[in-house]
């Protein structure tokens, strides 16, 4: 049988055509927004800061994953506890998903622990995910002979601090207000690294830190100093033996006139900031579409291989928790009584000797 070339002509066009509709329907609108756009990523912090490395380690890896392949660069937006970063991000920046936040871990709480300028809504934030789960310890030097949280009850210890409404007095006030410890703080430290080299020198005897910091500072930590209690939801895994702050949440250490049940109740919400880590999110109005992109994004960073030799390259921990697990923490926490916030907000302030 033979075909006219009128007839193969128009099968060609009709081919074409089927294939342009191919085309259309498997178009991909949130690579289309992307492509050759630049997504700017807010650090709440200086740089060269724990939080920034992490964050530039995130930027040179997760655009392999966002569809569209854009161009991502750091602006570092530090101050307040990256509660400017993060009221920036919430209601200034474009709510297209071209703007993402990377706060230090205290900010989604700014609001309900009471502390000033906060102007968002944490739990309208859309949480991407997070790179760590902090783990923060209370270390004394080691040579002074304090071994456990009932030791730090019956002897006074010399703690350096930074600032008020930081982790590093939030923490040990908390200890000091519902579980009987006597830390003395000292204030005006510019970071923790500065805390640890007067930890060194001899000019305070502890400090409450992060396990990484802790380790990154004292390789050899097991020998320089003694971490009495593990301040987070779970334990680390390099440290099996040394009890979380939950195991002396107990009647014989609960300080009156608190109950055991409150007192558990004020370290779960507290802890909550150390299991969110290194968090990340964008604008409570950014399309459902890009935030689930980025949050896709996010998970396929975690195996892939060159980011994994990055990050041990650089020696920064990874221990992911996943968006959805981020917004539910902080909702959980936001629906608890204000009662309670308002009795913790008094707790983890330092109310001198």
């Amino acid at each position: 049988m033979r075909v006219s070339g009128r007839l193969l002509g128009l099968a060609a066009i009709a081919l074409l055509a089927a294939c342009s509709l191919g085309s259309v329907a498997v178009a991909d609108p949130v690579a289309d927004f992307y492509r050759g756009r630049t997504v700017t990523l807010v650090v709440g912090s200086d740089a060269g800061g724990a939080y920034d490395v992490y964050a530039r380690l995130l930027a040179r890896h997760i655009v392999r994953y966002i569809p569209g392949n854009p161009t991502i660069i750091i602006q570092n937006m530090a101050g307040a506890g990256s509660v400017i970063a993060t009221n920036h991000v919430y209601s200034v920046a474009p709510q297209d998903g071209t703007v993402i936040l990377a706060p230090i871990r205290t900010a989604p709480f700014a609001l309900i622990l009471g502390q000033p300028g906060a102007q968002y809504d944490a739990t309208r934030i859309n949480w991407l995910g997070s790179l760590n789960n902090d783990v923060g310890v209370m270390q004394i030097w080691g040579g002074l002979g304090v071994r456990s949280l009932d030791d730090a009850r019956r002897r006074p210890l010399i703690i350096g601090s930074t600032a008020p409404m930081t982790d590093s007095e939030e923490y040990p006030a908390l200890l000091n207000n519902t579980l009987g410890t006597k830390f003395k703080l000292v204030r005006g430290y510019p970071s923790i690294n500065a805390i640890q080299n007067a930890l060194e020198r001899g000019e305070v005897q502890g400090q409450e830190n992060s396990y990484l910091g802790m380790a990154q500072h004292f390789p050899d930590w097991r020998r320089k100093v003694s971490v009495l209690v593990q301040l987070s939801l779970t334990k680390h895994p390099d440290m099996p033996d040394i009890p979380l702050v939950f195991d002396y949440v107990k009647p014989e250490f609960v300080t009156p006139p608190f109950t055991v049940e409150e007192v558990r109740q004020f370290w779960q919400i507290i802890l909550t900031q150390q299991a969110m880590g290194r968090p990340y999110g964008v604008g409570p109005k950014v399309p459902p579409e890009r935030v689930q992109a980025l949050r896709s994004a996010f998970k396929s960073l975690l195996t892939d291989a060159e980011f994994k030799a990055d990050a041990a390259r650089t020696n920064l921990e990874i221990m992911a928790l996943d968006g959805s697990d981020i917004q539910a923490m902080i909702e959980r926490v936001a629906a608890s009584p204000a009662a309670v916030f308002a009795k913790l907000r008094e707790l983890i302030l330092y109310k001198g000797e």
